[in-house]
């Protein structure tokens, strides 16, 4: 088995290996992952956080020793705490990164970052504080950063950067947790998963204060939440049918 470290800001990770294939989820800054088939242009690799499988550019990422990976996995995970910020690399290069870059393979990247970090698991209060820093991101399939994100990912990093464990698809996130009853038995930071005609978990936000819920949908942003499900308060109509209630 072989081991590879996320060097750059933003990679892209694809169904297929092919720049053409679909974008099933990106690696931020400073993940790391196994690496299932080496190619000569692509490797098949499984994130170390979430399992998750797809193929990256192999002029994207970094080879590091399986006692690096493990070292890495040990380890609570710190991330970048801004919305932008910088490292400076060995050649006192600027390079940006994204809210919730991991930082621990800094030293191992001869990299230097100095500003905000977040470490450690914070109390679910914090849920909405930091979702609230992705309002307004564009909806983006297979995104998850402030400049494009899709529903689960929205869900995932709001929780990973809390220090909570999430898996990455809406689906595989339905099956976490506790299911609850009634809306009225939620809190703010709970998941709401909402399914489609044939009965698929398609969508997933999280739950605020007085029947408001924050999700990515066209954009992260804040509507209505009743029992049928998702009010969308521009268009005056419900956007999604209500499935399940978790608490995480």
């Amino acid at each position: 088995m072989q081991y590879g470290l996320c060097n750059h800001s933003i990679v892209g990770l694809r169904q297929e290996p092919s720049d053409r294939s679909e974008l099933t989820s990106q690696l931020l800054y400073g993940e790391c992952f196994k690496v299932l088939e080496h190619r000569k242009k692509w490797s098949k690799i499984r994130l170390s956080f979430d399992k998750y499988e797809g193929w990256i550019d192999n002029k994207q990422f970094q080879w590091i020793e399986k006692s690096d990976y493990s070292r890495l996995n040990s380890q609570d995970e710190i991330f970048c705490a801004d919305l932008v910020n910088l490292i400076t690399d060995a050649n006192k290069q600027l390079q940006p990164i994204v809210l919730g870059s991991i930082l621990n393979a800094t030293a191992l990247l001869n990299h230097h970052f100095e500003c905000e970090k977040l470490v450690g698991k914070k109390n679910k209060e914090q849920l909405i504080e930091t979702a609230l820093m992705y309002l307004n991101a564009p909806y983006l399939w297979g995104g998850k950063t402030p400049f494009g994100i899709d529903c689960s990912g929205f869900t995932q990093m709001v929780y990973r950067l809390n220090g909570f464990k999430l898996m990455r698809d809406a689906s595989e996130q339905a099956t976490q947790g506790d299911d609850l009853s009634f809306i009225e038995e939620s809190s703010p930071g709970d998941l709401a998963f909402f399914d489609n005609k044939e009965g698929a978990i398609t969508h997933v936000g999280i739950i605020m204060e007085n029947n408001h819920i924050i999700h990515a949908h066209g954009k992260v942003r804040i509507d209505r939440l009743d029992q049928t499900g998702i009010y969308n308060v521009d268009l005056h109509t419900h956007s999604h049918k209500l499935r399940v209630i978790k608490r995480i």
